[in-house]
């Protein structure tokens, strides 16, 4: 043995706990602490003493706690028995961490069982080195970081499954969005593990969540993100998927054309037998029509009243309610003459080719009128009309029935019982004050 020895500790940086090997140490044992080291000695595995940073001389005189129990017949010079353990408390950042296997949970947004992975690191200190001996070290000569890792592997992963997926089901998160909340979730770990680690004296550092992920072949999960995909292609494209089963369903009739589904009704009757419980054929057939103009688009025509672009196929303008029936432009009739500035313009055209002047055409015969005429500069006709006491629409002041629902334009006079037409205020034949 050495007169005077000198105790030391420079080894790796991820050995948190080493034990110098030689258990004799004699008088003026010189004992170096470096500034991100503890040194303990023990005394027949009872913790006596703790060295901070600097040079210490090893002596039962200013050991008080080994002074009381070493017997000392050589008058205190003679060596005594005792270990040294140095404990390392450098911040190690690079703990890495990953489960195992992947966590079955139920989607709480879209109720589908799906796998979910989870890896990330986080970094530890020990902060009270006699705890961390006494509880973690025993008789090993040499405690290191996967000695760590091993050690909290399965308390780490049993809180961390239980913390993400308790976090995801009672704040409904769906495993599609959770990466948008890892920092939230990480930290939510790290306060919950964190006082674990400080029952051994070591304290838990920037606890991170590098990913959570799905498999790449979970097979429920593809199913999800390709159903999502279809809906937000859908969304897009201004349908639904009730209306592209349809068109689906329509295509099929079309291409077997022996069927009796070939046209546009044996489509849709076939629709109402599947979907016949509940009443739901109605409503398929009525929207078929719709459906329809969603797939192939629709010709259409100007309304000769406020220019509104409408269905070629309709009799009723949807804006002021004019009656193609009695308004439509004789076929003949394939130019027109400008009321404005009398040179002739196509009868499909809104204004005239020369002047500008907007085309008011007459109900009647077509004929181009100024914006403020009351009748027809040509044949007449008044504009206007009278409205219909039955469905409110505009009846030519000459005519007797409503064109949309068939109502009697005249009325009775209550004293002659002759005809008399709306807006009159007496009687023509007897001159009786009519009452509205």
């Amino acid at each position: 043995m050495a007169i005077v020895e000198v105790v030391k500790f420079d080894g790796p940086a991820d050995i948190f706990a080493w034990k110098y090997p030689n258990q004799e140490l004699g008088t003026w044992t010189q004992l170096i602490v470096n500034e991100t080291q503890e040194a303990i000695l023990f005394k027949g595995g009872k913790a006596l003493d703790l060295f901070g940073a600097g040079r210490h001389t090893l002596s039962t005189q200013n050991i008080p706690g080994l002074q009381t129990i070493v017997n000392l017949p050589f008058g205190g010079r003679s060596p005594f028995t005792a270990e040294v353990w140095y404990v390392n408390k450098i911040s190690a950042l690079d703990v890495k961490w990953g489960t195992a296997s992947p966590l079955q949970l139920q989607d709480p947004k879209y109720q589908i069982i799906v796998s979910v992975r989870s890896f990330g690191q986080f970094g530890l200190q020990i902060e009270d080195s006699r705890k961390f001996l006494l509880k973690l070290i025993g008789t090993v000569p040499v405690f290191d970081k996967d000695a760590m890792t091993k050690h909290f592997r399965g308390l780490l992963m049993m809180n961390i499954k239980e913390l993400i997926s308790s976090y995801l089901v009672f704040k409904k998160i769906s495993v599609l969005e959770i990466n948008a909340y890892i920092s939230e979730i990480s930290k939510h770990i790290e306060e919950r593990i964190g006082p674990v680690f400080l029952e051994y004296g070591i304290r838990i550092l920037n606890f991170f969540i590098d990913s959570i992920n799905i498999p790449d072949d979970d097979p429920a999960t593809e199913r999800l993100k390709e159903a999502l995909a279809k809906k937000a292609e859908m969304d897009i494209l201004g349908y639904t998927y009730q209306q592209e089963r349809t068109f689906d369903t329509l295509e099929g009739a079309a291409r077997n054309e022996g069927s009796a589904s070939a046209n546009v009704m044996g489509a849709g009757m076939g629709m109402g037998m599947g979907f016949g419980i509940g009443g739901v054929m109605g409503n398929q057939m009525s929207g078929l029509a719709g459906q329809l103009n969603i797939a192939t688009p629709v010709p259409s025509k100007a309304c000769p009243r406020c220019q509104t672009m409408i269905s070629q196929e309709a009799q009723f303008c949807i804006s002021c309610g004019h009656n193609y029936a009695v308004a439509a432009v004789p076929p003949q009739a394939t130019e027109v003459q400008c009321n404005s500035c009398s040179k002739m313009f196509p009868a499909g055209a809104k204004f005239c080719l020369h002047c500008g002047d907007p085309y008011n055409a007459c109900e009647k015969c077509g004929a181009d009128n100024a914006q403020d005429a009351a009748s027809c500069a040509k044949c007449g006709h008044s504009f206007g009309g009278n409205p219909c006491r039955n469905c409110g629409e505009q009846v030519d002041p000459a005519g007797k029935f409503c064109m949309n629902c068939g109502t009697s334009m005249s009325l009775k006079c209550g004293q002659c019982q002759h005809d008399v037409k709306p807006g009159q205020k007496f009687c023509l034949e007897c001159g009786n004050k009519l009452i509205d």
